[in-house]
C-alpha cells in the first residue's frame, strides 16, 4: 500500500491541524498493525497475568509444603529430643540406684571390717593377757626355784662350815644359769635330780 501524497494536498484533504484527521490517517496507515500489536499486547498481558497467578499458586503451594515439612521435621526432632531426654533420665535413675547400692555395699564392708578389726583386737588383747599371765607365772616359778636353790646352796654351805670356794662355784653356776637363758630349764632339771 503506497500512499499518494497528492491525495492529501488537494482540496479534499482535511485540515492538518484537526486531531481527528490525524487519527484517521494513523488508522489508515497503521490501523492493522496497531490492532495486531494491541491484540498481542492483550494476549501478552493475559498470559503474564495467568503466569503470575500460576506462579503465585506455585509459590503458595511450595511455601505450604515447606511449612508442612518444617513442622514435620520439628515434630520429629521434638519426639527424638523427648526420647533422648527420657533415656537420659532413666540412665541417671539407674546410675543413681547403682551408686546407692554401691555405697550401701561399701558401708556394709566397712562395718564388717570394723567388726573384724574389733574382734581381732579383742583376741590379740586376750592372747597377750594370757601370754603375759603365763610369762608372769613362769617367772614366779623360776624365781621360786632360784630362791629354793639359793636357800639349798646356803643351807648346804651353812652345814659344811662355810666353804668359800664352794660358795663361789655355786653362785657362778647360778649366774651362768640366769644369763644363759637355760636357767629355767636347767634349774628344773636339777631340781628333779
Amino acid at each position: 500500500m503506497t500512499l499518494n501524497t497528492s491525495e492529501f494536498t488537494g482540496s479534499n484533504a482535511p485540515p492538518a491541524d484537526s486531531p481527528e484527521s490525524l487519527d484517521q490517517v494513523r488508522d489508515i496507515l497503521f490501523g492493522g498493525q496497531m490492532k495486531m500489536v494491541d491484540a498481542r499486547l492483550h494476549a501478552l498481558e493475559t498470559r503474564l497475568q495467568q503466569e503470575h497467578v500460576a506462579m503465585r499458586a506455585e509459590f503458595s503451594r511450595e511455601v505450604s509444603d515447606l511449612d508442612a515439612s518444617l513442622k514435620h521435621g520439628i515434630a520429629q526432632f521434638n519426639e527424638r529430643l523427648a526420647e533422648e531426654r527420657s533415656k537420659r533420665v532413666e540412665g541417671v535413675k539407674v546410675l543413681s540406684t547403682d551408686m546407692k547400692e554401691l555405697v550401701r555395699n561399701l558401708e556394709q564392708r566397712h562395718q564388717a571390717l570394723e567388726e573384724a578389726a574389733s574382734q581381732a583386737d579383742a583376741e590379740l588383747r586376750d592372747q597377750l593377757f594370757r601370754q603375759s599371765a603365763a610369762q608372769t607365772a613362769e617367772l614366779t616359778r623360776t624365781a621360786d626355784r632360784l630362791a629354793q636353790q639359793l636357800d639349798d646352796v646356803a643351807g648346804a654351805l651353812g652345814t659344811e662350815k662355810l666353804d668359800t670356794s664352794r660358795l663361789a662355784s655355786g653362785l657362778t653356776e647360778l649366774v651362768n644359769r640366769l644369763t644363759s637363758g637355760d636357767g629355767v630349764a636347767s634349774s628344773s632339771r636339777e631340781s628333779t635330780r
